[in-house]
């Protein structure tokens, strides 16, 4: 049964404009690091080299361009198109975006809306840049300069988090030249006054032996590789990008003072030789300048490349703690006020615009609720982004499928022995992560968390009919399930993109046709497993 249905698969590749060299995967992101939870302090002396000498960078400027960005993540099973998206940015005053890619529909729907932009290259692809000028140079051709001027690109993130420690050394002699080679094709273009290269790094990429920010310095065993990356960063007059994600802390140290991850928190200060760390960020922040002033570079301008809080799939993500750590922080960004080290305006990307339904979960199952903005656009909660938005504005004219759901049939017996591969199949393959302990469906009873996962799936598939099956149990409904804050959700229409975007639209189909494929095989008359 199995074979002929893959030759089924295989004769449509054509038909979909597809070869064999369009069905590649990129691995997804591995876990977001904990900074550290250490803390304080900042004297104005320059740092000391390796001859002893006090000495300071030459570059004068502090921070980066200022002003509120987004990161804006496409791992989702339903995109809102791009168009609708830019509205949305606009129409809330975020001025920068960051992306994890260069694709085409997006960037092109960017243009002429004012808004800067920084493209992304992935991990997956800094071997072949780091080997070959012409792979550089043909990048920059096709995901640059096509899109100039129109498009205001302001930086190019070479690499996302490549030092990991999870990523154990796989793109450590990689980064540094790809970054190099992409900056030099970029001038080579006539745009490096214009266009600077970056990398985003998460934190653990410095420490500090005093667990305090004046005994920050870079990695032990990476700083070899750090600081061709600082200098070019410097020589260029780019910007260190670093992510933060105090509650990352939170999550995966049950002793980290809860306060501490807040900047209105009311934590007991830390002391780090008289200044004084309220929270998390300011700490971990300075750290990061004190690793750079250690190491010649204290000028160095730094972008805060990810920040934010979950809202579901954890019993610290919600809807409350979003709000205050996102609010906080806007209000703090919409002050000028920085860190004690670096007192001026922060320039920063929030994380995430949107949720992202087919983000991995392996760090945890809140990695799919980063967004201020839910799938559809719908704003989560209430957040003043600056003077001119005292509250998120909607994305506007969003197309959605009927109003029904899949839901467990009501006579169905708990004790069917296909219920349980049922449910393991539908959240295999669909989203589940608002299910379990202290998440916005943890109260549902047997009943209701069979019916959620059956309709996720069913959402997932565009509503098919074959997608409710589950050997009989399943049936559709137009009676809203939705309990209190658990919301059994209704897809929007599929966005496939336009004809410039053929690989997106590929493994979009792919994507489709494999799950019909699968729904028949599944459901057909043979055994469910």
């Amino acid at each position: 049964m199995f074979r002929p249905l893959l030759f089924f698969f295989l004769a449509l590749l054509p038909l979909l404009g597809a070869s064999s060299d369009d069905l590649a995967f990129v691995p997804s992101k591995t876990r977001k690091q904990s900074a550290f939870s250490f803390f304080n302090r900042f004297s104005n002396i320059g740092s000391i080299d390796t001859s002893g000498q006090v000495r300071t960078n030459a570059v004068s400027h502090a921070v980066a361009a200022g002003g509120i960005g987004a990161n804006w993540g496409t791992q989702s099973s339903h995109r809102l198109p791009p168009s609708t998206v830019v509205r949305m940015l606009r129409e809330n005053s975020i001025q920068k975006v960051k992306l994890f890619d260069a694709d085409y529909d997006t960037l092109k729907a960017l243009g002429n809306s004012g808004i800067e932009v920084m493209v992304g290259i992935p991990n997956d692809m800094l071997a072949t840049l780091a080997n070959s000028r012409k792979a550089a140079e043909t990048w920059v051709s096709k995901n640059v300069t096509v899109h100039l001027p129109a498009v205001l690109i302001r930086y190019v993130a070479v690499g996302n988090e490549p030092f990991l420690a999870t990523y154990n050394g796989t793109f450590l002699r990689t980064t540094y030249p790809a970054m190099k080679n992409i900056q030099d094709a970029v001038t080579k273009a006539g745009h490096g006054n214009q266009i600077k290269v970056t990398c985003p790094l998460n934190a653990d990429v410095y420490a500090s032996a005093s667990s305090l920010p004046s005994g920050g310095d870079f990695r032990a065993d990476i700083h070899d590789y750090m600081m061709p990356i600082v200098k070019l960063l410097s020589d260029t007059g780019s910007a260190f990008t670093i992510n933060i994600y105090p509650f990352i802390s939170l999550y995966i140290d049950a002793n980290f003072p809860v306060e501490y991850a807040f900047l209105d928190g009311s934590a007991t200060p830390i002391n780090d030789g008289g200044t004084s760390y309220y929270n998390m960020f300011d700490a971990n922040h300075d750290t990061l300048v004190w690793a750079l002033q250690k190491n010649g570079f204290g000028n160095l301008p730094i972008i805060i490349g990810e920040i934010g809080w979950p809202t579901d799939g954890d019993r610290n993500a919600n809807l409350q703690l979003a709000q205050r750590f996102n609010q906080g922080f806007m209000t703090r960004m919409s002050g000028g006020k920085g860190t004690p080290m670096r007192p001026g305006p922060i320039d920063a990307y929030l994380f995430s615009l949107i949720d992202e339904d087919e983000k991995s979960i392996q760090p945890g199952n809140f990695e799919r609720h980063w967004g201020i903005f839910r799938y559809d656009g719908q704003p989560k909660y209430q957040l003043n982004m600056g003077p001119s938005n005292s509250s998120l504005v909607p994305a506007r004219n969003v197309s959605y499928l009927e109003r029904k759901w899949c839901i467990l049939k009501p006579n169905a017996k708990l004790d069917d022995p296909q219920l349980a591969p049922s449910v393991s199949y539908a959240c295999s393959l669909a989203d589940c992560t608002s299910l379990g302990y202290q998440t916005s469906c943890g109260n549902l009873n047997i009943q209701g968390n069979i019916s959620y996962a059956f309709n996720s799936y069913y959402q997932q598939n565009n509503q098919l009919d074959e997608a409710c099956k589950f050997n009989g149990l399943g049936t559709i409904t137009r009676a809203d399930p939705s309990i209190e804050n658990c919301r059994f959700n209704i897809i929007i229409k599929p966005y496939y993109g336009g004809a410039a975007r053929i690989s997106g639209c590929i493994q979009q189909k792919f994507a489709l046709v494999l799950g019909l494929i699968m729904t028949i095989f599944l459901f057909s008359n043979f055994s469910f497993f």
